[in-house]
């Protein structure tokens, strides 16, 4: 059953995220047709990841009570009725509203899924796991920014979101029909979410963790969603495929590599793995506004990937060990996709700040520092509490 259930949930994240992908090249034109400037671009992204990040470890901590199954049919359910609502949309503030709804949505997909492979990951094996999610994830994210490009240069933009409703839509009955609604417990017995959030506070390795995957979230927004932008200030005319096609760069060459990489997490020094992944990151956003042809910024996005492919396997290993120990899977898996929603937020207003006040260049430039910057720091937090979890467990021991 577990096999049955890890191959369901991978196909129905697949095409979820597949549908997502969709719209990120058609997205930030959307909303520029609208009126939105730098900010107000940031605000529509920052909507979804604030209701996302407020309502995830709600729900992760609930699902750890009542089941799984639900919380993700509803949450697909949502982005199906998204896709239909996003081309009626009149206004920026239209816009902001939707996002957010949709957030609500992404907050009963993403933590569930994570929890899910939590609990099926045997131990020892964590990072391979997360390796396979990454894959489903990566995969239908990269591949969609291809088919949204297409979609919007031949149909129009409207085209992807009901494209991205159709998929959704899909993903939802496959949830419906082949997902168990309870799996075995594995692991803690999860306590309520506020004394859970109290222990994590305390726990230095558990805040380095949360911290690492906040810091390198703050990318997300200026790769993703000022890519297009960025490159139609280019002379030559850029159309949504290459946009789509240079997305597609990072997320692809991220995906091949996740089960190499997670075995390599796996057997490896994670802390090591972490900052060497962080400083490909921040090397190659540094040189992304430099590049000046559809080649160089696909080559700068495979590397970005590959940085990329080193760091989510390790964090994602990481909190699946937190949440197996200490927190139960569904509770530790919702506050870690907050720290993710708490970094696209800060990218989101870091980079709509940068691109108003000192131009889209600097938006690339000061993310690259801030992810570098805190992600080492991170690193340390972490490298000190599994230093602290080695002593009190000697102790323990000469007891």
């Amino acid at each position: 059953m577990e096999r049955s259930t890890l191959i369901t949930l991978l196909l129905t994240i697949f095409i979820a995220l597949l549908g997502i992908g969709v719209i990120i090249p058609v997205m930030p034109v959307l909303a520029e047709s609208l009126g939105a400037g730098g900010v107000a671009l940031g605000m529509i992204i920052a909507a979804f990841s604030i209701v996302r990040g407020l309502a995830q470890p709600v729900v992760g901590n609930l699902s750890d009570i009542l089941g799984r199954k639900w919380f993700m049919v509803a949450g697909l359910f949502i982005y199906g009725l998204v896709g239909l609502l996003i081309p009626h949309a009149t206004s920026v503030n239209d816009l902001i509203i939707i996002r957010g709804f949709q957030g609500l949505g992404s907050a009963m997909i993403v933590p569930i899924a994570l929890a899910y492979v939590s609990i099926l990951a045997p131990a020892g094996q964590e990072g391979r796991y997360m390796g396979y999610l990454n894959i489903a994830m990566f995969c239908g994210i990269g591949c969609g920014p291809v088919f949204g490009g297409l979609f919007m240069d031949t149909l129009g933009l409207a085209s992807a979101f009901y494209a991205m409703a159709i998929l959704s839509f899909a993903a939802f009955v496959l949830v419906v029909f082949n997902m168990p609604a309870y799996l075995p417990r594995k692991g803690v017995e999860a306590a309520g979410l506020l004394p859970s959030l109290v222990r994590m506070a305390r726990r230095r390795r558990t805040v380095g963790i949360l911290l690492a995957r906040y810091a390198t979230m703050i990318v997300m927004v200026p790769t993703m969603a000022f890519l297009p932008l960025l490159m139609m200030q280019w002379e030559s005319h850029v159309t949504g495929t290459q946009v789509g096609l240079v997305i597609a760069a990072r997320t692809l060459v991220n995906a091949v590599l996740q089960v190499p990489f997670g075995k390599l997490v796996d057997t490896c020094n994670k802390i090591t793995l972490l900052v060497i992944g962080t400083l490909s990151m921040g090397v190659s956003l540094a040189f992304v506004p430099h590049g000046s042809s559809v080649i160089e910024m696909i080559i700068l996005y495979a590397i970005l990937g590959i940085g990329e492919a080193l760091i989510w396997p390790v964090l994602g290993a990481y909190a699946s060990e937190e949440g197996r120990t200490h927190f139960g899977h569904g509770t530790m898996m919702g506050v870690y996709s907050l720290a993710m929603s708490g970094g696209v937020f800060t990218g989101a207003m870091l980079a709509g700040y940068s691109t108003d006040n000192m131009g889209m260049s600097w938006a690339y430039y000061l993310t690259a520092l801030a992810v570098c910057l805190i992600t080492i720091f991170a690193a340390y937090m972490i490298y000190l509490g599994e230093q602290a979890d080695k002593a009190g467990n000697v102790q323990s021991d000469r007891r």
